[in-house]
């Protein structure tokens, strides 16, 4: 949303200029991170896993951020990146989508789960909360222990030599 106030306020004299400027400084923490040379501190322990990233729609579609997830958990010494099947279909959380439309909801948050699983991956990297919830979720229900993380968590456990449980 902060992103946006440059255009929303594009017509307002008073705080056009402001928002604009103040939008165009807006980054969301993977992009920061990612455009970071890896050199300047690179993590220094490996991280043996196979992960795979959910595009969640909040970074996706409204922001275009699609890449930066992926260049932060490259930087990660021993950890294998595979691509998701549909990685930028909603997972079915959307904001407070799966308390409107709960059966849809969860035939999507189902869809996801099985292409987590087809993955091979014993990690989903998501970078929102609401669809951490929902893929653990359907994960759950689907009787598999795969791990959901956020990017920054598994950088950080690079960094810090931490051995993150391979289970919800």
């Amino acid at each position: 949303m902060l992103k946006q106030y440059g255009d929303l306020l594009v017509g307002d004299p008073a705080y056009a200029e402001r928002a604009r400027a103040f939008s165009a400084k807006v980054r969301d923490v993977t992009e920061l991170l990612a455009v970071l040379p890896p050199a300047l501190v690179p993590p220094r322990h490996a991280l043996p896993l196979r992960v795979t990233y959910h595009d969640a729609c909040h970074l996706a579609h409204a922001q275009g951020v699609r890449d930066a997830p992926r260049l932060l958990l490259r930087q990660i010494p021993g950890l294998e990146l595979v691509e998701l099947a549909e990685s930028d279909t909603c997972c079915g959380s959307a904001g407070s989508y799966n308390l409107t439309e709960p059966e849809m909801a969860r035939r999507l948050g189902e869809r996801k789960a099985a292409n987590v699983v087809a993955s091979g991956a014993s990690c989903v990297a998501v970078a929102n909360p609401g669809c951490a919830m929902q893929i653990q979720a359907a994960l759950r229900r689907a009787g598999v222990s795969i791990a959901v993380r956020h990017p920054v968590e598994l950088l950080d456990a690079a960094y810090r030599g931490e051995e993150l449980p391979t289970g919800p």
